[in-house]
C-alpha cells in the first residue's frame, strides 16, 4: 500500500493509466465489430474480428486482474493457476471454432426425411 504523498501520486498515475487503456481498448474492440476500414477478413463480422476481439478482450482482462486485482503482488502458485486460466479459455475457444468448421448434419439433404430439411416432415410411424 502506498504510505507517503510521492507513492499515492504514482499510483494514481498507474491506476488511471491502466483505465485510459482499458476505455481505449474497449473502443477499439468495438470498432474492429462494426467500422468497415477496420475488417480484416470479410466483409462484416466474421472469425477474424471474433478472434481480435476476444484477444484485446483477454489482454484488458489481464490488466484487470494484474493491476486491480493485485496479482502483482501473489505467490508464484497464483500465476500457475492464472496461467492455466488462460490455456483452457483458448482451449475452449479452439474448441468452438473447430465445431462450428464441422457441423453435425442429420438426414440426407437430397430427401426430405424431416431432420435435414426441417420444413418437410416424416409421415408418422404406424
Amino acid at each position: 500500500m502506498a504510505d507517503s504523498p510521492a507513492e499515492i501520486k504514482k499510483a494514481v498515475k498507474l491506476y488511471t493509466f491502466i483505465g485510459l487503456t482499458l476505455f481505449i481498448g474497449t473502443i477499439i474492440t468495438v470498432a474492429v465489430a462494426t467500422v468497415e476500414p477496420l475488417d480484416i477478413h470479410h466483409r462484416g463480422l466474421d472469425w477474424a474480428d471474433v478472434t481480435l476481439g476476444l484477444i484485446i478482450a483477454s489482454v484488458k482482462a489481464g490488466l484487470v486482474m494484474y493491476f486491480f486485482m493485485h496479482l502483482n503482488h501473489e505467490k508464484p502458485l497464483v500465476y500457475l493457476f492464472y496461467g492455466m486460466a488462460i490455456v483452457m479459455a483458448f482451449f475452449c475457444m479452439f474448441l468452438t471454432g473447430w465445431s462450428k468448421a464441422d457441423p453435425i448434419e442429420y438426414g440426407d439433404p437430397t430427401k426430405g426425411d424431416g431432420f435435414y430439411n426441417a420444413g418437410e416432415t416424416l409421415p408418422p410411424r404406424r
